[in-house]
């Protein structure tokens, strides 16, 4: 391996806070990673890394050689993105995250045709409900449903995301079927809710024919990953507020049932945010394009 990618694996150890982490990002075993962080260490003549049985911590030229050797990276990967615009051959890994719903039924599909047709690409996918730190964890891309907040990053709008209130039949025929936003705070009801750390998911805002309603619904089940909800409300346990695509399947078999039709959620937005300094990477610029063509008849 060559000392560009030992600081590659020296950055992502540091990042991730792991060896194990840092060298699973780079596709190495945790016993190849170790031993490049020791060659690098052995090169350097110093100790970058404080080790115990239970972690590893940086030490403080650890922590200085850290900021010089990311921008080195950083150095290396624009002159290599800007180089790429010359060549009709893009390469190399695309990193990539999503929620899982939108991972599983919408980019993960699309991924090998697109492999194919550029096949000096790798595309490595990372799936989680939860909001991830796209510098911090050196992606490319990361897409999503909502409202981003992250004005540091490069937004681009793929299409509008329409919303549904829906439930199971035996659900709605036990508990009753809502018929003013109010319901949804009956405690007799019970709102199946996306939650984790700084999770939005608090309220459900409602479109009414008074403007946008904003209620803090609850109940008693909630999740980090937005299929297990479907799973309970196709369970008839709840009522769930779901990206219309992701339950368009059930709604049409009739498994569930849209729930306040004339006060849907507020629409949202699927797009995708990336670094600024990715724009110069044609291949990212090309993966996105092609996730954007494809995905628009999805929400149409």
């Amino acid at each position: 391996m060559s000392y560009i990618e030992s600081l590659r694996v020296f950055v992502r150890v540091l990042e991730l806070g792991s060896i194990t982490s840092g060298g699973r990002d780079l596709r190495l075993t945790p016993a190849v990673a170790s031993k490049r962080i020791k060659e690098l260490e052995k090169k350097l003549g110093v100790r970058l890394f404080n080790r115990t049985t239970r972690s590893i911590t940086p030490t403080e030229v650890g922590l200085v050689f850290y900021d010089e050797a990311r921008g080195i990276l950083l150095a290396l990967d624009t002159a290599e993105a800007k180089v790429a615009n010359f060549s009709a051959k893009p390469r190399g890994a695309i990193r990539v995250t999503a929620p899982l719903g939108v991972g599983r039924r919408i980019v993960a599909p699309m991924v090998p045709d697109f492999v194919d047709a550029y096949p000096e690409t790798q595309v490595r996918m990372r799936l989680s409900d939860r909001k991830v730190d796209i510098l911090a964890d050196g992606l490319d891309v990361a897409f999503f449903i909502g409202e981003p907040s992250d004005s540091n990053m490069k937004l681009r709008k793929i299409a509008d995301c329409a919303r549904v209130l829906c439930a199971a039949p035996a659900y709605l025929s036990e508990f009753g079927v809502p018929e003013v936003t109010e319901d949804l705070l009956d405690s007799t009801h019970n709102c199946l809710l996306l939650r984790y750390p700084r999770s939005p998911e608090y309220f459900w805002t409602l479109q009414t024919d008074m403007g946008p309603r904003k209620l803090e619904v609850s109940g008693k089940y909630d999740a980090d990953d937005g299929d297990v909800l479907t799973d309970w409300a196709l369970a008839g346990r709840g009522i769930v507020n779901k990206p219309r695509f992701d339950v368009a399947e059930h709604l049409t078999s009739g498994r569930l049932v849209e729930v306040l039709p004339n006060a849907p959620p507020q629409p949202t937005i699927f797009g995708c945010l990336y670094p600024h300094k990715r724009l110069q990477d044609p291949k990212v610029r090309l993966f996105v394009d092609h996730i954007a063509s494809r995905s628009k008849a999805i929400f149409a």
